[in-house]
């Protein structure tokens, strides 16, 4: 079990582990790439949105100043050819999926000529790429390109745009790294919820409820912002994606809150605290509905409003569960570990612009693979913490366990004892009623043990009744149940034995008893036993077949001991009527 688990734990470290190293290793390569932005490298114009685009050349814009008014119309952005100089025509324009009804792309060459290409809300085409990216690539030619011009009609806010260019081999190797990683990660987060399900259900415990549904929302947030959905629902491209992706991230950190603050025992840490933290993660979804919704240039104060809350709720969260784990909780300190780095993730995407970082993705891809992280490390944890209660509760019933079987074992002889002779021999003789056995129970008992004890001592006594315990064990089988009924009386029931041959059994535990060697013990003297012997056909119950066998070992001991006295009831216990059995003596 615990190399199983160390197993897991290594595994899940070394797929995350060389997850990130992939990532970072490949954003880390040198790259030629410039962003774009209203304040650096682009120029502005406004105008109406039913302007055809062929009235680009007569549009005036400005390179300073921030946009105004374009929410209901169309914000025009061009890139002026002081920054298309370093450039050839090999190059490609990233635009980051944002909130728009149309964006349209010209590249204006020197010779005049202007190239369209263009996406739509709910048709991006051949143009998006995984991590939320929209690609258009200039297309080929020997005049040297002089402008880029990007349309957007209806822009919800520029504050939120980025758009990159990068040569077209870059853009490639960015687009396939970016597809793998968001690829694995995905994946890591299925699994992940799917192990944490799993475990819910099978050990019954809510936070691991909720640590799947978080999970699962990661899962559905991290594909419709990489846009992996539009490979299956391409009319989802743009606006709509984009606000469900804005909801379920709201959505996923208050599931992550009320799974890191229901692990914990209530009673560990304050009520207010607790209520604070699912207040705080409650009140990050609920902004998240318009936020999801909102379309005007209120949105990036909208967005650094939820990241101070969202800062106020981990910092409430880390606060609960450093508590509780001071005072001893085991789930509060992995719930930290594993809180750990998505709590650094989110506190230096709010410190540090890293937009136009690790090919584009951002803060995005830095929150997924961080996510993934958490929930292989609370899959993890969660193994760990239930191993060990296995562990735990394994001893204990292997304890409890052993404890039953000393309490149906005789500690000086190691036999069964009267209890757990009865308790082996009931379903015994039960079956043999039902299929019309006999069952016979003999009772052997020391011949003056008394004087043995009196003249040798109780020391000497007790090897004796254990050197008669190991000669008489060995007859123990599948048709023989032996014990030590009490004091020096012994005990063998069998079923199927019958007759001469039962006779003959009884006879030959006489001889190997009187065979014993006690010499160490009492001297040259030798311990005899007497046997009275019960066969009942069919098989009856223990306490009949006992009273039997012991009316013969009484007519044995009469009988001048050492001797085997046997009793048979043909027709089962005579009850009052003596006439059903008869009794024979064996010497």
């Amino acid at each position: 079990m615990t190399a199983g688990r160390d197993h897991l734990m290594d595994l899940f470290g070394r797929l995350t582990l060389g997850l990130m190293a992939f990532v970072f290793a490949l954003s880390a390569a040198p790259v030629h790439a410039e962003a774009l932005k209203v304040d650096r490298g682009l120029c502005h114009a406004e105008g109406d949105v039913q302007a055809p685009d062929s009235s680009l050349p007569a549009i005036a814009f400005s390179c300073t100043g921030t946009p105004s008014g374009y929410h209901d119309r169309s914000l025009w952005l061009r890139t002026d050819a002081d920054h298309l100089a370093s450039w050839r025509n090999d190059f490609v324009l990233m635009v980051h999926q944002s909130r728009f009804d149309r964006l349209a792309v010209a590249f204006t060459y020197a010779d005049g000529q202007v190239r369209w290409q263009q996406v739509r809300q709910g048709d991006y085409g051949s143009h998006w790429r995984a991590g939320g990216q929209i690609l258009f690539e200039a297309p080929e030619r020997t005049v040297p390109l002089t402008a880029v011009t990007m349309r957007f009609d209806r822009l919800a806010s520029v504050g939120l745009l980025r758009a990159r260019l990068i040569p077209k081999t870059d853009a490639v190797v960015q687009s396939t790294g970016m597809a793998v990683a968001i690829g694995a990660a995905l994946t890591l987060l299925l699994v992940s919820g799917i192990y944490s399900l799993s475990l819910a259900v099978a050990v019954r415990r809510q936070y691991l409820a909720w640590q799947a549904a978080w999970s699962a929302t990661m899962l559905l947030w991290g594909g419709i912002w990489s846009q992996a959905h539009l490979g299956l629902l391409p009319s989802l491209a743009g606006t709509v994606s984009s606000q469900i992706a804005t909801f379920l991230a709201c959505i996923a950190i208050a599931i992550a809150t009320a799974s890191a603050t229901l692990a914990v025992e209530p009673g560990l840490v304050s009520r207010r605290l607790r209520v604070a933290a699912l207040l705080l993660g409650a009140f990050v979804a609920v902004i998240g509905v318009p936020l999801a919704l909102v379309r005007s240039e209120s949105l990036p104060q909208w967005a650094d409003m939820l990241g101070l809350i969202v800062l106020a709720d981990l910092v409430a969260v880390a606060a609960y569960l450093g508590w509780a784990w001071r005072r001893g909780s085991v789930e509060a300190r992995d719930f930290l570990a594993a809180w750990g780095l998505p709590m650094a993730v989110l506190a230096l995407i709010h410190v540090v612009n890293v937009d136009d970082s690790l090919w584009g993705g951002g803060s995005q891809i830095m929150v997924l693979l961080a996510a993934t992280w958490q929930a292989l490390w609370l899959s993890a944890s969660a193994t760990r913490r239930l191993a060990r209660l296995r562990i735990e509760r394994d001893s204990a019933r292997a304890a409890e366990a052993f404890a039953q079987q000393l309490a149906r074992r005789d500690p000086l002889t190691g036999l069964l004892n009267r209890r757990g002779f009865v308790e082996s021999v009931t379903p015994l003789l039960g079956r043999a009623h039902a299929d019309d056995l006999s069952a016979a129970l003999l009772l052997v008992d020391i011949d003056r043990f008394k004087s043995i004890n009196d003249v040798h001592g109780h020391d000497a006594g007790d090897a004796v009744l254990c050197e008669v315990a190991r000669r008489i064990e060995r007859w123990e089988g599948p048709m023989c149940t032996v014990a030590r009924l009490g004091g020096e009386e012994f005990g063998l029931l069998t079923v199927g034995m019958e007759g001469i041959v039962l006779a003959r059994f009884a006879e030959s535990v006489r001889r190997g008893i009187a065979a014993c060697d006690h010499r160490l013990v009492i001297g040259e003297g030798t311990v005899t036993a007497s046997v009275g012997v019960a066969e009942v056909r069919p098989a009856s119950d223990f306490q009949q077949l006992y009273r039997l066998a012991d009316e013969a070992l009484y007519d044995a001991k009469r009988a001048g001991r050492d001797c085997v006295v046997v009793q048979r009831c043909v027709n089962g216990p005579p009850g009052d009527d003596p006439a059903g059995c008869e009794a024979a003596l064996s010497s």
